[in-house]
Protein backbone atom coordinates (compact mmCIF):
# COMPACT_ATOMS: atom_id res chain seq x y z
CA UNK A 1 0.00 0.00 0.00
CA UNK A 2 1.41 3.46 -0.90
CA UNK A 3 2.64 5.67 1.91
CA UNK A 4 -0.15 7.55 3.73
CA UNK A 5 -3.03 6.08 1.72
CA UNK A 6 -5.30 6.33 4.77
CA UNK A 7 -4.35 9.98 5.25
CA UNK A 8 -5.39 10.78 1.68
CA UNK A 9 -8.70 8.98 2.17
CA UNK A 10 -9.19 11.06 5.34
CA UNK A 11 -8.35 14.19 3.35
CA UNK A 12 -11.06 13.28 0.84
CA UNK A 13 -13.51 12.82 3.71
CA UNK A 14 -12.70 16.21 5.26
CA UNK A 15 -13.01 17.97 1.89
CA UNK A 16 -16.43 16.40 1.37
CA UNK A 17 -17.28 17.27 5.00
CA UNK A 18 -16.44 20.91 4.25
CA UNK A 19 -18.81 20.78 1.28
CA UNK A 20 -21.46 19.39 3.65
CA UNK A 21 -20.54 22.10 6.17
CA UNK A 22 -21.77 24.73 3.71
CA UNK A 23 -25.07 22.86 3.40
CA UNK A 24 -25.30 22.64 7.21
CA UNK A 25 -24.33 26.30 7.67
CA UNK A 26 -21.41 25.47 9.97
CA UNK A 27 -20.47 29.14 10.35
CA UNK A 28 -23.51 29.47 12.62
CA UNK A 29 -21.83 27.31 15.29
CA UNK A 30 -18.25 28.55 14.81
CA UNK A 31 -16.97 30.86 17.54
CA UNK A 32 -16.69 34.33 16.05
CA UNK A 33 -18.43 33.53 12.78
CA UNK A 34 -21.65 32.80 14.65
CA UNK A 35 -21.82 36.51 15.50
CA UNK A 36 -22.05 37.49 11.83
CA UNK A 37 -25.22 37.84 9.80
CA UNK A 38 -25.92 34.69 7.84
CA UNK A 39 -24.94 36.02 4.41
CA UNK A 40 -21.63 37.44 5.63
CA UNK A 41 -20.91 34.33 7.72
CA UNK A 42 -21.42 32.15 4.65
CA UNK A 43 -19.07 34.30 2.57
CA UNK A 44 -16.32 34.44 5.21
CA UNK A 45 -16.60 30.71 5.96
CA UNK A 46 -16.51 29.73 2.30
CA UNK A 47 -13.81 32.17 1.19
CA UNK A 48 -11.45 31.21 4.04
CA UNK A 49 -11.34 27.72 2.55
CA UNK A 50 -9.40 29.03 -0.46
CA UNK A 51 -6.20 29.82 1.50
CA UNK A 52 -6.83 26.86 3.80
CA UNK A 53 -6.93 24.36 0.93
CA UNK A 54 -4.04 26.11 -0.79
CA UNK A 55 -1.94 25.69 2.37
CA UNK A 56 -2.87 22.01 2.61
CA UNK A 57 -1.97 21.30 -1.01
CA UNK A 58 1.21 23.38 -0.79
CA UNK A 59 2.41 21.51 2.29
CA UNK A 60 1.65 18.15 0.70
CA UNK A 61 3.96 18.86 -2.24
CA UNK A 62 6.70 20.25 0.01
CA UNK A 63 9.30 17.52 0.52
CA UNK A 64 10.75 19.16 3.63
CA UNK A 65 7.55 19.50 5.67
CA UNK A 66 5.33 16.82 4.16
CA UNK A 67 5.71 14.10 6.80
CA UNK A 68 5.23 16.29 9.91
CA UNK A 69 2.33 18.06 8.21
CA UNK A 70 0.57 14.78 7.42
CA UNK A 71 1.16 13.61 10.98
CA UNK A 72 -0.30 16.82 12.42
CA UNK A 73 -3.28 16.85 10.09
CA UNK A 74 -4.02 13.19 10.88
CA UNK A 75 -4.13 14.15 14.57
CA UNK A 76 -6.46 17.04 13.72
CA UNK A 77 -8.74 14.61 11.83
CA UNK A 78 -9.23 12.73 15.10
CA UNK A 79 -9.65 15.89 17.23
CA UNK A 80 -12.20 17.11 14.68
CA UNK A 81 -14.63 14.40 15.83
CA UNK A 82 -14.37 15.71 19.38
CA UNK A 83 -15.01 19.27 18.27
CA UNK A 84 -18.23 18.19 16.57
CA UNK A 85 -19.27 16.22 19.65
CA UNK A 86 -18.71 19.34 21.80
CA UNK A 87 -21.00 21.36 19.53
CA UNK A 88 -23.60 18.62 19.08
CA UNK A 89 -26.19 20.27 21.33
CA UNK A 90 -25.79 23.73 19.82
CA UNK A 91 -29.24 24.88 18.68
CA UNK A 92 -27.88 25.93 15.29
CA UNK A 93 -25.99 22.67 14.65
CA UNK A 94 -27.39 21.05 11.51
CA UNK A 95 -25.00 18.08 11.40
CA UNK A 96 -27.75 15.68 12.41
CA UNK A 97 -28.08 13.06 9.68
CA UNK A 98 -26.03 9.94 9.15
CA UNK A 99 -24.43 11.32 5.98
CA UNK A 100 -22.87 14.26 7.82
CA UNK A 101 -21.61 11.96 10.57
CA UNK A 102 -20.30 9.48 8.00
CA UNK A 103 -17.96 12.23 6.74
CA UNK A 104 -17.02 13.41 10.26
CA UNK A 105 -16.33 9.93 11.64
CA UNK A 106 -14.68 8.80 8.39
CA UNK A 107 -12.23 11.68 8.55
CA UNK A 108 -11.15 10.77 12.08
CA UNK A 109 -11.08 7.04 11.41
CA UNK A 110 -8.77 7.39 8.43
CA UNK A 111 -6.59 9.87 10.31
CA UNK A 112 -6.26 7.29 13.10
CA UNK A 113 -5.49 4.50 10.64
CA UNK A 114 -2.80 6.64 9.04
CA UNK A 115 -1.17 7.29 12.40
CA UNK A 116 -1.04 3.64 13.41
CA UNK A 117 -0.31 2.06 10.02
CA UNK A 118 2.02 4.51 8.24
Amino acid sequence: MPNHTFFYIGLIFIIIHEMDAVRCKEWRIFPGLSLLKDDLGYKVFTLTHIPLFFLIYFELVSNELREPFIYGLSIFFIIHIGLHLLLLKNKKNEFKDWVSWFFIIGTGLFGFLDLILS
